[in-house]
């Protein structure tokens, strides 16, 4: 059963607003306004919209390096979360936390780790107290292909099956580990049958199809929610840009690429909009407009705000405790 067309044009716009954000920060940091690194999540905009769709904001998400997409959609102001990528004082934390620690508890965004990884283990204390607590809170901890050769993966897994944590796992297998493909890391062709030797659910999902992923989100979060204990998503897409902003990927077959980008998740759903739908253009291309000014106003605003000043370096380094700047 498929999803009504209302909640279907409300995806596309999340997808167009997701890229035309990343669009837009790729943009000024090339131009050098936004320090470290960036890494963006262009031609996976469908694993961040469906799986955000399928959870409430009282549910606890981590992020990793590559999920802008997550912590825009998650319930914070959409300005601050632009701002804090800019290092501005406004963003979500101060500009301490930079595209890849965007943070924000009060919608349960628990922020990503300087650790590639770690956060499969730090997931497994939220759901632990969720559990305890009989909040029936899920924990989303968002993974790429790189870290399910590390050694949280399997000490998460391994946990989270035997102690039935209410933990979605969602495997966002864009093929390359910085500059690794999974062929030669991995020793099966599909990551999702690790899952097995832990018991738990493990199912592949087209991750360029934003229904397919709600669908298999929402099913995980049900089974969670339950008491049934954790799944594993594998939800097979591409990035079409390097591992980072300004990496020419000159380690992948542009066929390829090509290949990948022919499989546009925006492309899809949007064709599925007018054909299936019966979507009329000019309704698609309105919700295309009412993103771009979205996008402008968080970027007047991020571009308006201030630097943080040097005192907001030792603010908020201890709870309860001060630090003394030099």
């Amino acid at each position: 059963m498929g999803l009504s067309t209302e909640a279907l044009l409300s995806l596309y716009y999340d997808m167009v607003l997701v890229r035309r954000f990343e669009e837009t920060v790729d943009t000024y940091a090339k131009k050098g306004l936004i320090p470290g690194f960036l890494h963006l999540s262009i031609g996976q905009e469908a694993c961040q919209v469906g799986a955000i769709r399928a959870l409430k904001q009282a549910d606890y998400k981590f992020p990793d390096h590559r999920s802008h997409g997550i912590c825009l959609l998650a319930g914070s102001p959409r300005e601050r979360v632009m701002a804090e990528i800019f290092g501005k004082k406004t963003g979500l934390c101060g500009g301490k936390g930079g595209s890849m620690h965007i943070a924000d508890v009060m919608v349960g965004n628990m922020g990503n780790n300087a650790i590639q990884g770690s956060i499969m283990a730090t997931g497994l204390g939220t759901a632990v107290a969720a559990q305890i607590k009989g909040t029936e809170q899920v924990t989303a901890i968002f993974i790429g292909d790189g870290t399910v050769g590390r050694g949280e993966f399997h000490e998460s897994l391994n946990l989270a099956a035997t102690w039935k944590l209410p933990i979605v796992y969602i495997l966002v297998n864009n093929h390359y580990a910085i500059s690794t493909h999974t062929e030669r890391a991995h020793p099966v062709k599909d990551l999702v049958e690790m899952a097995g030797g832990y018991h738990i659910p493990g199912v592949i999902i087209d991750g360029n199809d934003v229904e397919a992923v709600y669908d298999a989100v929402t099913a995980a979060v049900a089974r969670a929610r339950q008491g049934e204990g954790p799944t594993l998503l594998e939800l097979k897409t591409y990035r079409w840009q390097g591992h980072f902003s300004g990496d020419p990927a000159a380690y992948r077959p542009q066929e390829e690429v090509k290949t990948w980008k022919d499989r546009c998740p925006l492309k899809r759903c949007r064709e599925r909009l007018l054909n299936t739908h019966q979507v009329a253009e000019a309704e698609l291309q309105a919700l295309e407009r009412k993103a771009e000014e979205e996008i402008t106003a968080m970027l007047a605003f991020t571009l308006a705000s201030p630097d943080p000043a040097p005192a907001d370096a030792v603010q908020h380094v201890y709870v309860g405790r001060e630090v003394a700047g030099r």
